[in-house]
């Protein structure tokens, strides 16, 4: 879990000679099977959709890895990069262009300590809890009203740390995108309490995003052409069942290496 939880505190780049123009993607690699690291490069479905995407276009992809996401909001606000995967809210609008076609369809649980779960059934509820989230992380709108405003959320760089303090019960609750938490504390030691809720706290949708200041943001129409292209071929489906699997053997490998 190290290599899902690492934060780096250099940009990692990750490059191949070409021709073509260059576009650099921004990405923090902690969410498996969106995107995780294998301790030498990015890998999982957003880098694979976002090469197949802008490759087809006639661009060249430059992987930037920086500390935590929202070095990544900030540096695509500025326009140092030029694209990133995200929810789309009304204050990230504001510096980002989003694709009208989703990537993925996500649903946002809440992660808990079964040991001592808070009551839950609406927002408002969580105001009496401490929650924990990744610096950058955004769940909506409402969200951010109801729970984050409230002052109750401690901020951290990485997953492994979260969940490890929600393990020792420092907080009481994790949003977290369901598929990514589930894969994640299947392997984390001493997760065995931790459950995610069935009620949903939110559904969104990833995207893909580009800096106002990119020359790309002209080509939203291609863009959204692309996407839909990988959606309909079924790849979008296959990059993330095979970023799955490839998670979980990486996981096996490294506990049976001596």
């Amino acid at each position: 879990m190290l290599l899902a939880g690492a934060a780096w505190a250099q940009p990692m780049l990750e490059s191949r000679p070409d021709a073509r123009p260059l576009l650099r993607y921004c990405d923090y690699p902690v969410y498996p099977p969106i995107s995780w690291s294998d301790g030498q490069q990015v890998r999982g479905l957003a880098p694979n959709l976002v090469r197949q995407v802008l490759g087809d276009l006639g661009y060249q992809v430059q992987v930037v890895v920086l500390g935590n996401w929202k070095r990544c909001l900030l540096d695509a606000a500025a326009g140092r990069v030029d694209v990133v995967l995200a929810y789309s809210t009304s204050q990230r609008q504001q510096d980002l262009v989003f694709s009208r076609v989703p990537v993925l369809r996500e649903e946002v649980a809440l992660f808990v300590n079964r040991r001592h779960a808070p009551h839950f059934e609406t927002l408002q509820d969580l105001t009496a809890y401490r929650g924990g989230l990744l610096f950058g992380e955004s769940y909506g709108q409402q969200f951010d009203r109801e729970v984050v405003q409230h002052g109750n959320i401690e901020w951290v760089s990485s997953s492994q740390q979260n969940f490890g303090k929600l393990i020792r019960q420092r907080i009481d609750f994790i949003p977290h995108e369901r598929r990514t938490g589930q894969l994640f504390i299947e392997q984390l030691p001493g997760a065995e309490d931790i459950v995610a809720l069935p009620q949903a706290l939110s559904v969104d949708y990833l995207r893909l995003a580009v800096s106002r200041h990119s020359p790309l943001a002209a080509h939203m129409v291609q863009i959204d052409a692309q996407l839909q292209r990988q959606v309909d071929s079924g790849a979008i489906q296959r990059w993330l069942d095979q970023s799955q699997a490839d998670y979980r053997a990486m996981l096996q490998s490294t506990r049976a290496a001596p």
